[in-house]
């Protein structure tokens, strides 16, 4: 019968790979859990850098794991199933934070909310969230990144799928009473490449230590938030529309 070595933990005791392997495996009681939760922490923290810096097919679950100081390279494997599997988790953990930030702004929103308030709440909770982390900070070129691979951006998609995000879509509809369902779906999808694309440039520049304009976050966050709306308030050209002006 055979038997497979690497997913063995007595036969590599006392180094660190089996000990990360029999935690993940179960057992241990509380210190394991920890070291679970802390291990676990360190591949992520690791992960994200390096799709930022190099890109997701890139990467290696072998480079992820040498780089964050594990001994068994192959740990990476214990903690995720797949690429996918880690680079879901990387979404999901982001995303919670933002949604915290996103419920704050909706406490600010009057009983009456305009275009420019929905868009702020989509915009402002997203550049806060860089601006605490960092810099450096890696989240919107890794997103960046998954949004550009056809294999991983639907994992995107769906973990930006949320309550509050709905929230927002139906507030938008709601002062763009004139734009089909059409439109107002094509402009979504500019809008969410404009942020995603804007913010990791930026977020680039000021980890390589290039000067930027605006100074702030939240600056940038206001013009971007004037870019939008007008990009959501743009006139709608159709072709009985382009044929007078031809």
């Amino acid at each position: 019968m055979r038997t497979d070595k690497a997913r063995q933990p007595d036969d590599v005791e006392g180094t660190e790979g089996a000990g990360e392997l029999a935690t993940v495996r179960g057992g241990g009681g509380a210190t394991a859990d920890v070291r679970r939760i802390a291990t676990r922490k360190a591949i992520l923290e690791v992960a994200v850098r390096l799709f930022a810096e190099q890109g997701v097919l890139a990467v290696s679950n072998r480079q992820i794991g040498a780089a964050a100081g594990k001994g068994n390279t192959s740990v990476v494997g214990y903690y995720f199933t797949s690429k996918a599997d880690l680079v879901r988790a990387l979404m999901r953990q982001f995303n919670e934070r933002i949604e915290v930030k996103r419920q704050e702004w909706f406490k600010r929103l009057g009983a009456e909310p305009g275009l420019r308030d929905w868009v702020a709440c989509l915009v402002h909770p997203y550049t806060e969230q860089l601006d605490e982390d960092g810099p450096p900070t890696w989240h919107a070129r890794f997103i960046a990144q998954v949004v550009a691979d056809p294999g991983m951006r639907e994992i995107t998609v769906e973990e930006a799928s949320s309550e509050s995000v709905a929230r927002i879509r139906r507030g938008l509809s709601d002062c763009l009473p004139g734009l089909s369902d059409q439109v107002l779906a094509e402009r979504t999808r500019i809008v969410s490449h404009v942020i995603v694309q804007m913010c990791a440039e930026r977020e680039r520049a000021l980890a390589e230590g290039t000067p930027v304009q605006p100074a702030s976050w939240e600056e940038f966050a206001t013009g971007l938030v004037d870019v939008l709306v007008g990009m959501w308030t743009a006139a709608v050209t159709t072709a009985e529309n382009e044929d007078a002006f031809s």
